[in-house]
């Protein structure tokens, strides 16, 4: 007579996982309102009680999936912000970053900056936020290069600046999904002479405070 081992039982932060993937590839893949909950359980492998013991809707789902590849984002970039080396070099590597997660997690990268269309009050509130708070931790973590080129790190026109290396970077990183032929290489080269080029140019002094 065989007899069959006891099924073990996977636990809890494993089954949380798979569903944050899961639900990552979904949403990505069809949008907030064209994904079911269900859809979201049968790929990750659970049932559908299982899968609102962890999130009991699909907003709660979504807004947590994009705090935590936001999160990841800003984690995998800002070690290469406030790494070592000259201001260029560390902006180099950054790009070089940004672009390595645009290649790794396109899922991410598309969910966060590309499917913007949920058309749902506390989402936006929610994706708002946390733009707000990703450009205000890039500019923290640049306050000392900003300050070498003559920005006042605290200054509002300081975020707008950060904004535009962040919003650029990601043009180019859309860009990069129509024509992925061109090498990673090309692409920070293109944002070094445009994006740090303009940079370089800002006259070295006093840190200028303009429009706190």
């Amino acid at each position: 007579m065989e007899v069959r081992e006891p099924k073990r039982r996977v636990p809890g932060s494993v089954r949380r996982a798979r569903i944050i993937e899961a639900a990552l590839s979904v949403f990505a893949a069809r949008g907030y309102h064209a994904t079911a909950m269900e859809e979201i359980a049968t790929s990750a492998g659970v049932t559908r009680s299982v899968l609102y013991d962890h999130f009991p809707s699909k907003r709660v789902l979504l807004i947590t999936v994009l705090q935590e590849q936001n999160a990841l984002l800003v984690e995998h970039v800002g070690a290469r912000i406030t790494g070592s080396g000259s201001p260029g070099h560390r902006l180099r590597a950054t790009f070089d970053a940004y672009f390595s997660f645009a290649e790794d997690r396109p899922e991410a990268r598309c969910l966060l900056f590309d499917r913007t269309d949920e058309d749902d009050a506390e989402i936006k509130v929610v994706r708002w936020g946390i733009r707000e708070t990703r450009t205000r931790a890039v500019a923290a973590m640049l306050a000392r290069d900003l300050s070498r080129l003559g920005l006042d790190p605290g200054a509002l026109i300081t975020e707008a600046v950060v904004e535009l290396l962040i919003t650029g970077t990601d043009g180019l990183a859309q860009w990069w999904t129509r024509h992925p032929d061109v090498p990673r290489a090309d692409l920070v080269e293109a944002a070094m002479r445009v994006l740090w080029t303009g940079l370089s140019q800002l006259p070295l002094g006093p840190a200028v405070h303009v429009g706190k």
